[in-house]
């Protein structure tokens, strides 16, 4: 029935294979039948999905899809799940012991939203424990490899899911983005991931839903259009929560490069220790940009990178030991947390009220500062991560060009910008290094911008292309 050779149908974007299964000049059944080969040929050596379903199941759900109306949005497509959303009949472990084994008695709301849409769910993305570290290792799963170099990280924590993209296993898949976990992952697996505006995506609305604004979820892909798609399904706002924001629309158009004002922020003022080469090669992306067409300028650092990580990392820490403190005083389960969950934790219960008001008064002033830069500037552009796919046997960079890291997350400092302001980002390929290891960059937009910053994206990707034109060698399906 397909119109294509096999390895092309997996090459093709979502978009692309949303029409030609709606056109039925191709099966799901056989879209399933070839993405089972990919996975049985390549996830035993990169752990990228987890909880797998039954290949006959899923085979047997797509011949099902193959015999009804072709009416979702995502109609048809596979896709995994990432581990840390409630997937009804799947595993939640969040990668963490203390949850091994719990199965999913209801869809979480973006997952619902996504199969109302017409997806079918294949299993789980790999993450990193309670996704904290921007390296996808734990003790539930093991840890996932990067597919340009197996014996380096594919990053976090979102990484599984960028990984299953990169290798042509999903078309689509979801992530979630606290500290770069939709960003760095992308980067360093040649593919899209965005963060969308906090509130476009609604988070579940169960318990607290008007303190802690930090962490989203959002889409990955290989391209701007099939961010656009998800997204789509993605977004919109729940009346059972009391901040949200409206749809995406699906359907992109490339602005007039004439029109975009961009501004590269480089390392910030040498604040944030970068890795050789990552500079030049994000450089090199603007560049791209400004060969389109666009207007390309160095902005300064505009703020304290100290009050932006003071802010973080008191935010972040009292958000953690809200979340997670039940399983710490759980005797059962707190003795399987990893040390980096109970610093956070531990942390976040000594602080005071004082201390979140403070970092939310700094919050603010770094949200009105961006506001004032978003009046000259369409997007601002920080690289996705500051070192390269670092050595599977680390945990974490403990320093980054020559600097001492103090924590387990210093070194994606790079990405709290977007994400205490709450703003829209989307990860973009920047190239590969000499090391033949890829990077990203961030587009940075103010808050709403969503759709505008995926337009700029879309007509970055048209004159680049870096998960079309340099995949990982792979073997066939």
């Amino acid at each position: 029935m397909a119109q294509h050779g096999d390895a092309d149908i997996l090459d093709l974007d979502a978009t692309e294979l949303r029409a030609l299964l709606k056109a039925r000049t191709l099966s799901s059944e056989e879209l399933m039948r070839l993405t089972l080969g990919r996975i049985a040929a390549l996830n035993g050596t990169l752990n990228a999905l987890v909880s797998l379903k039954d290949g006959d199941a899923l085979l047997a759900e797509a011949r099902a899809f193959d015999n009804t109306p072709h009416d979702g949005a995502l109609a048809g497509l596979p896709i995994c799940i990432k581990d840390m959303v409630n997937a009804k009949g799947f595993p939640t472990t969040k990668g963490s012991p203390a949850l091994a084994g719990t199965i999913a008695q209801a869809d979480d709301l973006i997952v619902a939203r996504m199969r109302a849409a017409g997806v079918i769910v294949i299993g789980k993305s790999n993450v990193p424990e309670f996704a904290l570290g921007s390296h996808t290792f734990n003790p539930v799963f093991g840890a996932t490899r990067n597919p340009y170099d197996p014996r380096v990280s594919c990053g976090g924590s979102s990484g599984g899911a960028a990984v299953a993209l990169a290798t042509r296993m999903v078309p689509i898949a979801d992530g979630s983005d606290m500290m770069g976990s939709l960003r760095n992952p992308a980067g360093w697996n040649n593919v899209y991931g965005m963060r969308p505006s906090w509130g476009r995506v609604p988070a579940e609305p169960a318990g607290d839903t008007f303190l802690h604004s930090l962490s989203t979820e959002g889409p990955m892909a290989r391209s701007p259009a099939d961010l656009a798609l998800l997204l789509s399904v993605m977004a919109g706002p729940d009346p059972r929560q009391p901040f949200g924001l409206g749809g995406v629309d699906a359907d992109l158009t490339c602005p007039s490069p004439d029109d975009i004002r961009i501004g590269w922020m480089g390392d910030w003022g040498g604040a944030f220790p970068m890795e050789d080469g990552i500079l030049q090669i994000c450089e090199t992306a603007c560049r791209r940009l400004a060969e389109i067409g666009a207007r390309v300028e160095d902005v300064a650092a505009p703020f304290s990178r100290d009050a932006l990580w003071d802010s973080w990392t008191t935010l972040r820490s009292w958000k953690m030991a809200s979340t997670l403190s039940a399983l710490r005083e759980d005797p059962a389960t707190r003795d399987q947390l990893k040390p980096e969950v109970v610093w956070e934790i531990e942390r976040g219960r000594a602080l005071g009220a004082g201390d979140v008001h403070a970092a939310s008064v700094i919050r603010s002033d770094w949200f009105r500062t961006a506001a004032d830069l978003f009046d000259r500037y369409d997007a601002l552009v920080l690289p996705t991560a500051q070192v390269w796919p670092f050595p599977m046997d680390w945990n974490w960079p403990r320093s980054v060009a020559g600097v001492e890291m103090d924590t387990y997350h210093r070194w994606m400092e790079v990405t709290i910008p977007a994400s205490l302001a709450g703003l829209p980002a989307v990860a973009m390929p920047a190239g590969f290094g000499a090391n033949g290891l890829p990077m990203g960059i961030q587009l940075i937009g103010r808050k709403g911008s969503d759709q505008r910053l995926l337009e700029i994206a879309a007509l970055y990707h048209r004159h680049t292309r870096w998960p079309q034109e340099r995949p990982p060698h792979l073997p066939p399906a």
